[in-house]
């Protein structure tokens, strides 16, 4: 097993991940905030595009030197493809067809994806039954707290199609860039180097389908949200995202996916005093039980026989 990968999260990678559901929550407010000045991709792009120059700015404070070797940014490319334009724009294109909700569900299919594609590809991340029965019960906890959407709509609809694949995109990206540890690249560059080809990549793609934005349109609360959107939710959250990827691995920095719902509904309740009902809290205490599950150290007999002493 490579140094330094904790299959088994301690507290500090439990508190990066919370921390990362928190950030990436509360960019559903944001975006909610911005789409009503500003077309999907164009938030988008300046999402990408105002967090890569907070990333610059984070990496050349601490002293980093960007890499020069080719090869390193053919992969910084690839990283980008996987885990911001594919995902980003299909996702942006679904949601105008689909509910919010629909695509919240849809898009916590990715530690499933993970699962899968990190036991085939990589040694030290095999599937597990515990591990499988975890994330199942962790993805029905979603489903409990967001209700089962009408898909009447989209039942003719590629859209919900194009959030699966998002969702197996970002289960790759988290996969591919496990290579960045064996490179010796430091997170936060990782991150910015991610994100600041994603943006370059995505500029003709925005420009061709929403053209130029009206900079002088947007209120104030929309460019408040862009800024929070592309620092906190992108910039802050990336860093932490690929500190996650080189600690635990990819299986476990996926499991945000099942927080971010949670994350987004406490948000909402704390923020915008919006009602906790019921299935809210039966849905959280699913994804807790799938969480201490894929965890495994509360399912192993001799906790439990040290809990009721009995003999080992």
């Amino acid at each position: 097993m490579p140094a330094g990968i904790n299959i088994v999260m301690g507290a500090r990678e439990w508190v990066m991940l919370i921390t990362l559901s928190l950030l990436w929550g509360g960019s559903f407010f944001f975006v909610g905030v911005a789409v009503h000045d500003l077309p999907p991709l164009t938030i988008v792009n300046l999402r990408v595009g105002i967090g890569a120059i907070a990333l610059w700015a984070i990496a050349l404070a601490m002293g980093l030197r960007p890499p020069t070797n080719a090869r390193i940014w053919f992969a910084f490319a690839g990283l980008s493809v996987l885990n911001n334009m594919i995902p980003f724009v299909l996702i942006a294109w679904a949601q105008i067809q689909i509910a919010s909700g629909l695509a919240s569900i849809l898009n916590a299919t990715t530690p499933l994806f993970t699962v899968v594609v990190a036991g085939l590809l990589l040694t030290d991340e095999k599937a597990t039954p515990l591990k499988l029965a975890g994330v199942v019960t962790g993805f029905l906890g979603v489903v409990v707290m967001i209700g089962v959407p009408d898909t009447g709509a989209a039942a003719n609809s590629w859209a919900p199609f194009a959030v699966l694949v998002a969702a197996f995109c970002y289960a790759c990206g988290g996969v591919y860039g496990r290579r960045f540890k064996a490179m010796a690249i430091d997170p936060v560059f990782v991150a910015t180097g991610q994100v600041s080809v994603s943006a370059l990549l995505l500029l003709p793609i925005t420009l061709s389908v929403d053209g130029l934005p009206d900079l002088a349109g947007p209120s104030a609360a929309t460019w408040a949200s862009v800024v929070a959107l592309a620092v906190l939710s992108t910039s802050v959250a990336y860093v932490l995202y690929f500190r996650i990827l080189e600690a635990a691995g990819a299986t476990n920095l996926l499991l945000v996916t099942l927080l971010v719902p949670v994350s987004a509904i406490l948000l909402g309740a704390v923020f915008l005093h919006e009602d906790l009902r019921p299935v809210d809290f039966a849905g959280m205490a699913l994804i807790a039980l799938g969480l201490s599950a894929i965890d495994g150290r509360p399912w192993r007999p001799a906790i439990w026989r040290r809990m009721l002493r009995l003999p080992g």
